[in-house]
């Protein structure tokens, strides 16, 4: 077990919403204000969770951005992140990215550092606004995600709390069933008006992605609980990534019953980054995880990459 607790957590929420039909009723969709930025909610998460922590911006030591897409390619989103909420603090800044697991990933990163000893208070905040980069001509995306943020506290936990295991892949043949191509080196953003528009939006084959995922995850997830000496008998509650409508069929392929999971794909849609904490954040909210519960956070994310990790609370 590699040693930590979350100390606190926050989350920002778009007050705008739009509906869209479905077949088993209307979903509900944040939208970010036009006067609101990315870095703006990101901020408002991560101020949050310091101050449901207890501690000074000045005591974190290590700032992690877990976000599918950044604020700016230069510099990181984590050092734009700590100008805003922690300017004078002593701390290293840096980015993660497994877009959809980024949080999951970062998780894993600063439990080990720890466990190494090597930072007392890290900062993780995730979030998106995916939805500035939709094509509204496809449809299924279109009405599929939402604008959060959400960010936590981690600090070394008490005896029995903290990571007992964690599992990461990715199978790159399905590098291109979802992405964004424009914007950095291989579509650079001055090369927009010559170029393809559609290469500077979201662009998903969901299907195929939808596909590709459930031939994977069944053997994912047994490489992980074995590795991981657990079963699902083992786990208290699972917080998958939202990523679609057929988040039941997924869980269904793993073995996972329904009530042993969160479904909130109708009520949120697609977070990204954020899906998974601030899932995460609204159970610590509602007292459906406590003190001593074991998580599984888990999903999947363009790449094709699948992540799973078990944490005791």
């Amino acid at each position: 077990m590699r040693s930590c607790r979350i100390s606190g957590w926050g989350t920002s929420l778009p007050e705008t919403t739009v509906t869209f039909p479905s077949r088993s009723g209307a979903v509900t969709r944040y939208r970010i204000a036009d006067d609101v930025s990315h870095l703006d909610m990101l901020a408002t998460a991560a101020e949050r969770a310091i101050s449901h922590a207890g501690i000074s911006p000045d005591d974190v030591d290590c700032v992690i951005a877990a976000c599918a897409a950044g604020v700016q390619p230069i510099p990181c989103t984590a050092a734009l992140v700590m100008e805003r909420v922690a300017p004078g603090a002593r701390a290293a800044a840096f980015d993660v990215n497994s877009t959809c697991t980024s949080f999951i990933t970062a998780v894993d990163v600063a439990s080990r550092y720890l466990a190494d000893g090597e930072y007392e208070r890290i900062l993780i905040v995730s979030g998106d606004v995916g939805t500035r980069f939709l094509d509204p001509e496809q449809r299924e995306s279109f009405e599929l995600f939402s604008d959060a943020a959400a960010a936590v506290v981690l600090t070394r936990g008490d005896d029995g709390q903290g990571v007992l295991a964690s599992l990461q892949q990715t199978w790159p043949e399905h590098a291109h069933d979802t992405e964004l191509r424009g914007g950095l080196s291989r579509y650079p953003a001055q090369d927009y008006a010559d170029g393809d528009p559609a290469d500077y939006r979201f662009d998903m084959h969901g299907r195929r992605a939808l596909m590709g995922m459930l031939k994977v995850l069944p053997g994912f997830f047994d490489r992980f609980f074995a590795k991981a000496g657990l079963g699902l008998e083992d786990v208290d509650l699972v917080v998958p990534h939202q990523a679609s409508g057929a988040l039941g069929i997924a869980m269904r392929r793993i073995g996972i019953p329904s009530g042993a999971y969160v479904d909130a794909v109708a009520e949120y849609g697609n977070m990204v980054s954020s899906s998974v904490p601030y899932t995460l954040a609204r159970c610590l909210d509602d007292g459906r995880l406590s003190r001593g519960d074991t998580v599984l956070l888990c999903g999947t994310a363009a790449g094709l990459t699948a992540n799973a990790l078990a944490l005791r609370l």
